[in-house]
């Protein structure tokens, strides 16, 4: 099917301007002004925004954690995340105790198998060495189009590794083009500042912040820098959530070293008073590392304005309030950690970061899409709007007005963080390689037509032709 969209203002992380862009063969063609061509559908994109499609390059489908499994599924986070503008995503693949890294790879693609509604990757999430995986089978994996690795450096007796773990992982992705993702909490300060909070009978939501301070993610950040600097290997901070977090990467990123992070939707809008809220509605805000005291939110605008943080995903880890939530109604350790957000980072980026001035219309784009594509080793597959790059286009209305409600999202969650909030700006159209994902308020494609992209190395560009499966 071919498509031509015109009069539409094309914005990427390097430009805007206003173009006819012509769709066929899942790719685009052609953009040019008053293009003559005859295609099966024309779209009149006039006062509309062309995005590339969004990349988030942190989600959590359909995994099972503390004793329960998140309750979006791969069909229903994608379906969110299409109805929000996103169009390729790079979920995590838990290593189960154990497991080898084959084993939980081919786990996770069976989750995903005829569900899919946008394309996606994976990163690998490394939790034991010593049983599971080996050093070689993971080197193994960049050539199967699998080009992350994941250490969390918290959640102590469940997923946390050593730092002989974390090193040897970072000598691996040195040599094998790799990048490094970690979760940055010192797991074992936390451990302690927990079973204080339980013997003294604290076990309201609002301990699961106050038993992990800002301090923690800081000194897990430098130590995790520090070392992926000896072992000569680019590093990734995922959620950074606070001053303590950015300052180190910051002073990394300025001398030079191959240090990015990340920050989250979330932690732009929640905080202390949220998780403090009565009759158990602080649990919505549970999730790690925590919300923090609302100083920190401008500090984080100012890092991804200023590019001491490179993107902005969602950690998109939901549960149920209902029933899942409360597993830890009288123990704060107990509440599963995560929280919706798929559908509502462009929503909330736009209105509060480009409305508000805080960022720009190309930042914008270059925080949910093109930098995580180029991280990621998506581009310029994924990531741009660009002649040969894929069709993944989302035509942005900046007039149509929305209120995020849980009552009208497509995730299967029981709440939104951001419930009530008025935004104007919202996706009208959505394509995937050309097909129309949705259109208005309606989903028009089935699921399957979601596909696994293999991955670039770290460094490298994924190019038009390479194999998707």
């Amino acid at each position: 099917m071919s498509i031509l969209i015109k009069g539409g203002r094309v914005i990427t992380a390097a430009d805007d301007y206003v173009a006819d862009v012509f769709v066929e063969d899942e790719r685009i063609s052609l953009i040019g002004e008053s293009l003559d061509v005859q295609a099966d559908r024309t779209i009149d994109a006039a006062g509309k925004y062309v995005l590339p499609g969004g990349v988030d390059p942190h989600t959590h489908l359909d995994m099972p954690f503390g004793g329960t499994v998140t309750i979006d599924d791969v069909e229903s986070g994608q379906t969110s995340a299409a109805f929000g503008g996103t169009t390729c995503h790079v979920d995590f693949i838990i290593q189960p105790q154990g497991s080898t890294f084959a084993e939980a790879l081919e786990e996770w693609r069976g989750k995903a198998n005829g569900k899919q509604v946008i394309d996606m990757g994976y990163h690998m999430a490394v939790t034991d060495l010593k049983e599971g995986g080996t050093l070689e089978e993971l080197a193994s994996l960049p050539d199967q189009g699998i080009t992350s690795y994941k250490l969390f450096m918290a959640y102590k007796g469940a997923l946390m590794v050593d730092d002989e773990t974390l090193f040897r992982t970072m000598e691996v992705a040195a040599k094998t083009g790799a990048l490094v993702m970690v979760h940055a909490e010192n797991g074992d300060l936390i451990d302690v500042f927990v079973r204080q909070a339980l013997e003294a009978d604290n076990t309201e939501p609002k301990y699961h912040a106050l038993t992990r301070p800002p301090e923690a993610e800081g000194e897990a950040t430098n130590r995790a820098i520090q070392l992926a600097h000896v072992a000569g290997a680019p590093l990734y901070v995922v959620h950074v959530t606070c001053k303590e977090a950015v300052d180190p990467i910051s002073r990394a990123r300025e001398a030079g070293w191959d240090v990015w992070g990340e920050t989250c939707t979330q932690y732009f809008f929640t905080s202390l008073e949220d998780i403090e809220k009565p009759n158990f509605e602080g649990a919505k805000y549970v999730y790690s590392p925590p919300v923090r005291d609302k100083s920190n939110w401008d500090y984080l605008w100012n890092a991804v304005r200023t590019d001491a943080l490179s993107a902005v995903s969602t950690d998109h880890c939901a549960f149920l309030w209902d029933g899942q939530k409360t597993m830890g109604k009288d123990d704060f350790s107990k509440i599963p950690n995560g929280g919706p957000g798929l559908e509502n980072r462009l929503h909330m980026v736009h209105e509060f970061g480009v409305r508000a001035g805080r960022i720009s219309l190309n930042r914008m784009v270059e925080l949910l899409s093109t930098n995580p594509a180029k991280l990621f080793g998506l581009y310029p597959r994924k990531g741009t709007v660009a002649v040969g790059s894929d069709a993944d286009i989302v035509i942005f209305d900046p007039e149509k007005r929305h209120t995020i409600s849980a009552a009208t999202h497509h995730s299967k969650s029981d709440y939104n963080l951001y419930e009530g909030t008025e935004v104007t700006g919202s996706p009208a159209l959505v394509l995937l390689r050309g097909n129309v994902l949705i259109d208005g308020d309606e989903l028009i494609a089935q699921p399957g037509v979601g596909q696994f992209v293999a991955r670039a190395k770290f460094g490298q560009e994924l190019k038009p032709g390479v194999a998707v499966t």
